[in-house]
């Protein structure tokens, strides 16, 4: 394993940490490894520990539910990556949808 895999695979973050980092609650983070969506380790206290990649797969999950996937159709998207550019997946609208930037007005304005 090359050292910059490594470094991203090795939990070291704790839910506080993950928790300000991606902006979601503690129930958040605990609802998505209930559906298998992320699976972060344990340390020795049982305590949750992250690593990078899963700080990025907590991202992802956040950026498809501002698009409006349902967990269904997010837990098949991240599960399953082959079904990722499958024609099902592709003609479904929400994975087309730009994120709108909360503060930018200039949209209504022409």
């Amino acid at each position: 394993m090359n050292q910059d895999r490594m470094r991203r695979n090795t939990p070291i973050f704790p839910m506080s940490s993950a928790m300000k980092l991606t902006d979601l609650t503690a129930r958040q983070i605990r609802y998505y490894e209930s559906l298998n969506l992320i699976s972060p380790e344990r340390s020795t206290g049982n305590h949750r520990l992250f690593s990078m990649n899963d700080l990025d797969r907590l991202l992802q999950i956040q950026t498809y539910m501002e698009k409006g996937f349902t967990m269904k159709r997010i837990g098949e998207i991240l599960n399953e990556p082959e079904k990722l550019r499958s024609p099902e997946v592709l003609k479904h609208h929400e994975y087309y949808n730009p994120l709108l930037n909360r503060g930018d007005l200039s949209r209504f304005f022409q």
